[in-house]
């Protein structure tokens, strides 16, 4: 039988009220009080009731978070963070994943906001107005993506940009192709700020193709494109696109890196894994996930909470995918 608040008021000799106090406001009980009640709920394996907490608190201690394409490991990594610190806070995690659609995004944050204590929102599509629109209803958090007011965990896409450039030009790369991801995209946008600082400052030649779809469909789309540009080397927006122009290239009997370089963004375990194992900028997922949630907590448990922005770095991982250019 399930042990009940009343079997925890019975063992610390108080009443059910003096339990109800201490569980859910512990400043409100006296400390000798709070420790008796507190101990007797661990000795007798007590797990409160979240709906009845939930009517005490006014919290529903569920936390949500829109994602893009749950198919992309990326936003699963990022999830493995998130899941792990909110179970560290006793909270339990709603997942809904918009399709890469804005208006399906705009509909499940504004559905979210009802049923949770918080939303973070992973690399959001939709406009600025309706994000701060959601930030006045519910405690929001986004993942890269920067939006005044708003707190937000940061992955520094530019610098991990201007590591590819540096790298493939310390090769001796001159001519490079950018295929881009979509058009709405923060990161995508951030990646090209990056790379254009790269570029002027090695005064290489760049080509930007694209918005291209995010995924292994894209990179075979892009691929034709990218080689009729003639460059020495490609660099796809992100890891799954890259696999794609991969195998695209394997099909058109173009060697990687003999013949022409490639680079991915995101570091996937699927670019270590391919063949030949792809060079791509590491991305901080479980981190990020995490410190969305800290971010969250803390608006939920000060509304004086400072709005923070935390950016977290980047890093070039240099595999077999890249080499000098041809003679």
């Amino acid at each position: 039988m399930a042990v009940t608040i009343r079997d925890v008021a019975r063992e610390a000799q108080v009443s059910v009220a003096t339990v109800s106090r201490a569980l859910s406001s512990p400043d409100l009980v006296r400390p000798a009080t709070r420790d008796r009640v507190l101990n007797a709920a661990s000795q007798l394996g007590y797990q409160p009731n979240r709906a009845a907490r939930g009517l005490i608190t006014g919290r529903t201690g569920n936390l949500g978070i829109v994602v893009p394409d749950l198919n992309n490991p990326f936003f699963t990594g990022v999830l493995k963070g998130v899941q792990a610190r909110a179970r560290q806070s006793d909270y339990a995690v709603f997942v809904a994943d918009s399709d890469e659609d804005r208006t399906t995004e705009e509909q499940l944050v504004r559905a979210m906001a009802k049923q949770v204590d918080g939303v973070i929102v992973c690399s959001p599509g939709i406009d600025d107005t309706p994000l701060h629109e959601a930030a006045g209803i519910t405690s929001l958090v986004m993942l890269n993506r920067r939006l005044r007011g708003v707190p937000a965990a940061l992955m520094n896409s530019a610098s991990g940009m201007r590591q590819i450039v540096d790298h493939l030009v310390a090769l001796g790369h001159r001519k490079l192709v950018y295929l881009n991801g979509p058009r709405t995209s923060w990161s995508n946008k951030e990646r090209r700020r990056g790379l254009r600082l790269a570029i002027q400052q090695h005064g290489v030649e760049l080509i930007e193709l694209g918005p291209f779809p995010p995924r292994y469909e894209g990179g075979l789309q892009a691929c034709d494109l990218a080689l009729a540009a003639k460059p020495t080397a490609i660099m796809a927006y992100n890891d799954i696109m890259a696999l794609g122009v991969l195998a695209r290239l394997r099909d058109r009997g173009v060697s990687v890196p003999d013949d022409i370089s490639l680079t991915g963004f995101d570091d996937l375990m699927f670019a270590e894994l391919c063949s030949p194992p792809l060079t791509t900028v590491a991305m901080p997922l479980v981190p990020a996930g995490t410190v969305a949630v800290d971010l969250l907590l803390e608006g939920l448990t000060s509304e004086a909470a400072e709005v923070r922005q935390v950016d977290l770095d980047t890093q070039l991982i240099v595999r077999a995918t890249t080499s000098p250019p041809p003679a």
